[in-house]
């Protein structure tokens, strides 16, 4: 693990396709009208993130996190949707990173690997390992993390608003990265 401080939401992380800017309240209506599309959370465990009040807790919990970015197509600007990284675990050189979600007009190209490499590259600046909590019944994003190199490592259930959900966690070790 290195000794240099790690920023949980720079001001700005880029490659040639992505940018990530922090998240913040003035984000709320242009992204939920991104996340208002019911197709995005048909295979997630919340499925009805597209309706108001529950994306408001979602973005609320995205808020607090304090790492948390909205996520834009460097080439024309449009909002994407949103990610963070999470659960810093110093001690353990691990962290994780979620919490995404693209608008379907992303999917299925070169926009997430694109977002991951982004994320992964910066996260293994800093820590070992990198870690995906993946709803199990969400199967587009569980082939898209293993298309970068991600390996199954258990079923876990996870708390989210004080209801239990299960997932899989997903893990890349920096020595296994290609940086």
């Amino acid at each position: 693990m290195t000794t240099a401080i790690f920023d949980l939401q720079p001001e700005k992380l880029e490659n040639d396709l992505i940018e990530l800017r922090p998240l913040s309240e003035r984000d709320f209506d242009s992204l939920f009208e991104v996340s208002s599309d019911p197709l995005i959370w048909e295979q997630h465990p919340i499925k009805d993130r597209y309706k108001k009040e529950v994306f408001q807790l979602f973005f609320d919990s995205a808020m607090a996190s304090k790492s948390s970015f909205t996520i834009f197509d460097k080439i024309t600007g449009e909002l994407m949707g949103s990610t963070r990284f999470y659960d810093f675990q110093p001690e353990l050189s691990r962290l994780a990173i979620g919490y995404t979600f693209l608008a379907r007009k992303f999917w299925g190209g070169i926009y997430n690997k694109s977002l991951k490499n982004l994320m992964l590259d910066y996260a293994f600046q800093f820590v070992d390992t990198v870690v995906f909590h993946i709803g199990e019944t969400n199967i587009r994003s569980q082939k898209a993390i293993l298309k970068i190199g991600a390996k199954k490592i258990h079923k876990i259930v996870l708390n989210i608003n004080g209801k239990s959900y299960p997932h899989y966690e997903y893990e890349i070790q920096k020595h296994d990265w290609k940086i």
